[in-house]
């Protein structure tokens, strides 16, 4: 009998917290971080299609995915709730709802980034709103919120209680470097937002990642530099070999430099490695095909980092001692990402720092 009434007054409890008065806010009319091109008609996408042209249909979906953009924001409001209105949402097999169609909170505590909440709504119930946090103390906090890995948004509203305040914050990282990916940088197979690379690079060092990561399409295409040269940022990262064969990065990755250099001759471009995928372990043709793309990637690094100046490359890893920690053969869990993300810390910080990028 005792459990029953413990069970439902809890029930009752969450029914009353769900049937408070909620204020809706539209996340864009806050402060969105991590956009390299921060005036597209939807707030939301990270490239306006409509005036880059070249994309393939599957790389124009995914450039208006919101992967890598963050909302930041002021509230005292003891929960913060989301309803989403999706053009399109995610909902793939190797990564989690929460990642690919939910939010991921973080709120500032004695000056770090501590995990606070992250939801999604479930696939047959995408107009729902979802809790983020709850029965938080009602004081005002400093929160970052990522937004889905994995989806395209028309609107994104952000619930808070009636009578309580929320106002955009400034945003909390400094500089802006770009950055190309693939499904790595995308965030693939990670369980929520903020543990895709970018996001983990931005809160370890400061500095705003700005990403522009494409699921299977970093491939050195001339179209995405001729985009990405015309961004406002101070730094290039390039995780441009996880994705193309040798035969590509051959072609491609001399002309790519000198396109960028077309309109940033003086800023760094620094390209990192891809990192050894599990499934080469027995698989003979992945190996084979993954060894030449990584020896063709050495070499022709060498040369570009003489032959072109603030031209840098950075090697990555992600492998876990045990080589347990890829979710599908290809991409790592959240904490082989952190170990990416640490592999390449300190290297880019050391060449950010000769620009006065710190």
């Amino acid at each position: 009998m005792k459990k029953i009434v413990v069970v439902i007054a809890f029930l009752l409890s969450a029914v009353a917290a769900y049937a408070q008065d909620k204020v809706w806010t539209e996340a864009s009319d806050l402060t969105l971080i991590g956009k390299l091109f921060p005036d597209t008609p939807n707030p939301y996408h990270r490239i306006d299609t409509v005036k880059y042209k070249g994309f393939t249909k599957g790389e124009n979906a995914q450039v208006r995915m919101s992967s890598g953009i963050a909302v930041c924001f002021v509230t005292d409001s003891p929960f913060i709730y989301v309803k989403t209105d999706y053009a399109k949402a995610g909902n793939g097999s190797n990564i989690t709802g929460i990642s690919s169609r939910g939010y991921d909170l973080y709120i500032k505590k004695d000056g770090e980034w501590l995990w606070a909440g992250a939801n999604a709504p479930s696939w047959g119930k995408l107009d729902n709103e979802v809790c983020i946090v709850c029965d938080m103390e009602p004081v005002e906090h400093e929160c970052l919120m990522y937004l889905p890995t994995f989806s395209e948004e028309n609107s994104i509203l952000i619930g808070t209680e009636e009578g309580s305040s929320i106002r955009p914050m400034e945003a909390p990282f400094r500089h802006r470097v770009g950055l190309f990916g693939s499904s790595f940088m995308h965030g693939a197979s990670t369980s929520r937002g903020g543990m895709a690379v970018p996001a983990q690079l931005t809160r370890m060092t400061g500095i705003q990642i700005l990403s522009i990561a494409c699921s299977g399409n970093s491939k050195l295409q001339p179209y995405f530099a001729d985009a990405l040269k015309d961004a406002d940022v101070d730094a290039y990262i390039f995780d441009s070999f996880s994705n193309p064969d040798a035969k590509m990065i051959k072609e491609r990755l001399f002309p790519y430099i000198e396109r960028i250099r077309e309109k940033q001759p003086d800023v760094p471009i620094i390209f990192i490695s891809s990192i050894w995928r599990e499934r080469n372990n027995f698989n003979t043709k992945s190996y084979e095909k993954e060894m030449a793309k990584m020896h063709m990637a050495d070499s022709l690094m060498k040369i570009a980092c003489k032959k072109y100046n603030d031209v840098y490359f950075v090697k990555s890893d992600a492998s876990t001692p045990g080589h347990n920690h890829q979710v599908d053969g290809v991409h790592p869990d959240d904490y082989s990402y952190e170990l990416w993300a640490k592999s390449i810390c300190k290297p880019i910080l050391r060449i950010l720092r000769k620009y006065g990028i710190r």
